[in-house]
């Protein structure tokens, strides 16, 4: 799944792209490219049409982009959604499910999605602390790039749990936007195991690994997020490529760059976990 450098990585293409332009025909190739939609394919595309794109945001891993209707259209990416800008006679996509024609007559805006888990859906604004967001946005946490994301208060946070320091990290109502891969690399920075108790962890400590979070983040979003194959592209289609610089995750059997012990792979949450046993040790 995308995680917010890939996610903002997208965001920054079609705010370029899309904002300001009037959306004059959609086409639903797939009915399950709009099933969270549930007023179905023609509503979706009545409501779009005639309608322009004010603003493309973000918080985490969920995208949108502001209608000047005041609806919202999310955008679920799931494991291979990609937004894409291409010209009017682009025809190499297989797994075309929306289209998006403007009145500039410039490029279309295409949803694209081999595997449909992904989908997009127009949602309601609400006001939470005094910002607009969709619906069904409304709960999830300020993500470490959020210029309003209160470290302390999250630290604090984190430590009045008990639970897994990496599970925290997880959390999508404490802080958003750190996923499997970002996670075990902010791990990894601050040499702490993933199964470390959240309220046994020291406030500086906390801390610092959010900071590693951050910075860990930032850097892939430098270099277009981390691609493992075709599917986490940008609006170009283009892969990023911090996969070259991963230290833990998917590195099962290589080296730590740090002391030479070879990384394990461990299971966590129907998924694994990467470390280094002697820089992590787990907190038996």
């Amino acid at each position: 799944m995308p995680e917010l450098p890939e996610v903002e990585v997208v965001r920054r293409g079609l705010e370029s792209h899309a904002s300001g332009r009037t959306i004059t025909h959609v086409d639903v190739m797939h009915p399950r490219a709009i099933r969270r939609h549930l007023p179905g394919a023609v509503d979706f595309a009545d409501r779009l049409t005639g309608v322009r794109i004010d603003a493309v945001r973000r918080r985490g891993k969920y995208l949108w982009v502001e209608l000047d209707s005041g609806e919202a259209m999310l955008a679920h990416l799931g494991m291979s959604g990609q937004m894409l800008v291409r010209d009017e006679g682009y025809e190499d996509e297989k797994h075309l499910r929306i289209r998006f024609r403007f009145a500039d007559k410039g490029p279309e805006l295409r949803f694209v999605d081999q595997r449909t888990f992904g989908g997009l859906a127009l949602s309601e604004m609400v006001k939470v602390d005094e910002e607009l967001l969709p619906a069904p946005v409304a709960h999830i946490a300020r993500d470490p790039m959020d210029p309003a994301f209160d470290a302390r208060e999250v630290v604090k946070a984190m430590r009045r749990k008990h639970t897994e320091v990496k599970r925290a990290l997880l959390d999508q109502t404490l802080v958003s936007g750190i996923g499997n891969i970002y996670a075990d690399e902010a791990l990894w920075r601050t040499k702490l195991h993933w199964a470390r108790p959240t309220d046994k962890l020291t406030a500086p400590k906390a801390t610092g690994l959010l900071q590693a979070a951050t910075e860990v983040m930032n850097e892939a979003l430098k270099v277009g997020g981390t691609s493992f194959d075709a599917l986490y592209v940008n609006i170009n289609g283009q892969s990023g490529y911090f996969d070259r610089s991963l230290n833990a995750y998917g590195q099962e059997g290589k080296p730590c760059t740090r002391c030479g012990t070879a990384i394990r792979r461990e299971p966590f949450m129907n998924r694994s976990s990467f470390s280094c046993p002697r820089c992590q040790p787990h907190p038996r």
